[in-house]
């Protein structure tokens, strides 16, 4: 299998590859500092590790996912952040835009469907409208079963199901991602019967992807997650590789470094792809909570192209010059769209006819990375064989591996997230929590 390339040549006249010489040594003891585990937050390094995974966890995985799929028309994954975001951006890349719709339609496979991610009351009202007389599956995520989006959720849904089908069936039907020992939700799992999954202790929800967390609502999805631990892997040992211009996670960390050392704050990933927009999603938690703390980070952000060119386009090309970008190019599409000949060519569009889309999409993409290097915005190239679970696991550990390195080159610890509790406090006091007042 080849590997995800990297290219940076849309970078040239503000990358300079003396400026990449002179920070390589930063980046090199960066990565000393994540591999030896050496740095702040080294107790949350078991990720390092994660592809390599016990034979009896992954049957496991795999055994209650293939029960999932059998007895449920609809899976309910309750989690936020870390806790749903891996799982959802790799359903959402492998699966298609209408695979729930289909799913629910009669064709094959289940439903999965997120929840405890907000606290609107109508997206929840809506799940539930769709959970009635289904045969239904829920898989809660959290370390502790207090978060307070997830927690409610739990309560609804657990609720709903028990009068749905009954207590006692219901009990068969919820499986718990948890601690192995202790919080709320390990207690209810225990108390209720319920089936239970291990959050690592040694591993941050935002890099969770490859445990359980991720894995086993991916797995009841259809998907392979042992090719994704395989991509994973191999992703690893290119990690592990010394010589920097040969290591994808190190090189990226390296040119998005000085990109930032020279103004340029805000960092875009973009797709053309539509499947990848939960991708960017993941991709945004990752790098946000690992290095934006003490002043500091690049602030990431992601876009769906071509769709947002036609309303973020404009300021990209000509607003504040604070940008980079980064582009993942998919080189092949899993289906073939032709363009068809039409008689009048009232569209213009007949010297397109006989192509493919997925040639019109990546000529765009091509397209779009001049404009914008033209405009003032450097960027840089995840060049993807195809998209399927090989290269998904390539992709979650790279980048995973690169935020490492790129937060102890911010000289921030990248796995805590002390910032997230302020709207915390606030929000407990304001609905008169009793340990908030």
């Amino acid at each position: 299998m080849r590997n995800i390339e990297f290219d940076y040549s849309q970078t040239a006249g503000f990358v300079g590859e003396d400026e990449l010489e002179a920070i390589f040594p930063k980046v090199a003891a960066a990565r000393r500092t994540l591999v030896e585990r050496s740095g702040d937050g080294n107790a949350f390094l078991g990720w390092l590790d994660l592809p390599v995974m016990p034979e009896g966890l992954v049957s496991d995985i795999e055994k209650t996912a293939a029960e999932i799929r059998s007895g449920a028309d609809l899976l309910v994954v309750i989690g936020i952040g870390g806790s749903y975001l891996g799982a959802r951006a790799a359903i959402s890349a492998l699966r298609g835009a209408y695979a729930n719709e289909l799913a629910l339609l009669g064709g094959e496979g289940v439903a999965v469907y997120f929840s405890g991610c907000d606290m609107s009351s109508d997206h929840l009202e809506s799940l539930l409208s769709l959970m009635r007389g289904r045969r239904v599956f829920v898989n809660v995520i959290s370390k502790s079963g207090t978060t307070t989006e997830p927690a409610i959720s739990l309560r609804v849904i657990y609720d709903a199901v028990k009068a749905e089908v009954g207590e006692e069936e219901a009990r068969k039907r919820f499986i718990a991602t948890t601690d192995k020992a202790k919080g709320a939700l390990k207690t209810l799992a225990d108390r209720e019967g319920w089936r239970t999954f291990v959050v690592p202790d040694d591993v941050g929800g935002r890099f969770s992807v490859l445990t359980p967390v991720g894995l086993l609502p991916i797995a009841a999805a259809g998907l392979d997650v042992r090719r994704i631990l395989e991509g994973a892997r191999a992703a690893r040992e290119n990690a592990a590789c010394d010589n920097l211009r040969e290591n994808v996670a190190c090189m990226y960390a390296a040119v998005r470094n000085v990109l930032r050392m020279k103004g340029k704050g805000v960092e875009i990933l973009a797709n053309f792809e539509q499947g990848l927009h939960y991708f960017g999603e993941w991709w945004k938690q990752l790098y946000g909570e690992s290095e934006g703390k003490e002043n500091k980070g690049i602030y990431p952000d992601s876009l769906d192209f071509s769709t947002d060119l036609h309303s973020m386009g404009q300021y990209i090309q000509q607003g504040e010059r604070i940008l980079m970008e980064t582009f993942l190019n998919v080189e092949n599409s899993r289906s073939s769209v032709e363009i068809p000949h039409w008689k009048e060519d009232l569209d213009g569009l007949g010297y397109l006819e006989g192509k493919t889309l997925q040639y019109v999409n990546r000529t765009a993409l091509r397209g779009t990375s001049e404009a914008h290097r033209d405009g003032g915005v450097p960027n840089m190239e995840f060049r993807i064989p195809e998209m399927n679970e090989y290269y998904l696991g390539w992709l979650f550990y790279m980048f995973e591996y690169a935020c490492g390195v790129s937060g102890y080159m911010l000289g921030v610890n990248p796995f805590n997230q002390p910032g997230v509790e302020a709207y915390k406090r606030n929000m407990f006091r304001l609905l008169g929590k009793p340990s908030a007042k």
